[in-house]
């Protein structure tokens, strides 16, 4: 038999590692399981760092100060119900001070001009007036004038108007001037100058009245009230 060989065995090397790959796999798993186990032995074997020491102690706060009106809560009325959540604590604004005001003062120039009465300013003279009066009265009328002064600074035409209780008029004239225009007008009569009066002079006009009284119940100039009636 000494021409017989023996066959060869298989190697357990590389080869057989390569052939099955979990062995691998579990040996990692091994591995991982020990090193954990390391790790936490070594966590739990630590020791606390040992304290320095207390605290530094901190800085004093300074006291706060408390108001008067919130150590005296204001007092809710009887009939008044809380609203849930809500404590009956003082309102936060003080109650205000009325403060006293001082009447105004009254100056004495004040006081005298007001007790001073006001003077109003002199009312001027019309510009063209006139002034009535009789020249001669006789059985059943009279002869009667009006007196027309220019009191302003230019010369100025005028207008005469009589008012009387019945009558009759008869007739009018100015003296040494052109006549004007006479017209019946209302019961009464009216006369226009068909002449200026000169600035500051006056002219006379005169008429002839029948069954009248001597006294007018109207005499005007330019709208102005004659006097002498």
């Amino acid at each position: 038999m000494s021409g017989l060989r023996r066959a060869p065995r298989p190697s357990h090397g590389p080869a057989a590692i390569a052939s099955s790959p979990w062995i691998v796999v579990f040996a990692g798993v091994v591995v991982m399981v020990v090193l954990l186990f390391v790790a936490l032995g070594a966590y739990r074997g630590r020791s606390p760092a040992p304290d320095d020491g207390p605290p530094p102690a901190g800085l004093p706060l300074p006291p706060v100060p408390v108001s008067p009106y919130e150590l005296s809560p204001t007092p809710l009325p009887e009939n008044s119900a809380l609203l849930p959540g809500l404590s009956p604590r003082a309102s936060g604004s003080p109650p205000s001070t009325p403060v006293m005001s001082s009447p105004p003062a009254v100056s004495p120039t004040g006081a005298a001009a007001s007790a001073r009465p006001s003077t109003r300013a002199p009312q001027r003279p019309p510009a063209v007036s006139g002034r009535y009066r009789v020249v001669q009265s006789f059985d059943g009328g009279f002869t009667g004038e009006v007196l027309v002064v220019n009191s302003s600074g230019v010369d100025r035409g005028w207008t005469v108007r009589f008012d009387f209780t019945g009558g009759r008029l008869v007739t009018t004239w100015v003296e040494g001037v052109p006549q004007g225009t006479v017209r019946q007008v209302d019961g009464g009569f009216s006369y226009v100058s068909g002449v200026d009066v000169p600035a500051g002079g006056s002219v006379a006009l005169r008429f002839h009245l029948e069954r009248a009284s001597t006294t007018p119940r109207g005499c005007t100039v330019d709208g102005v009230r004659c006097s002498g009636f």
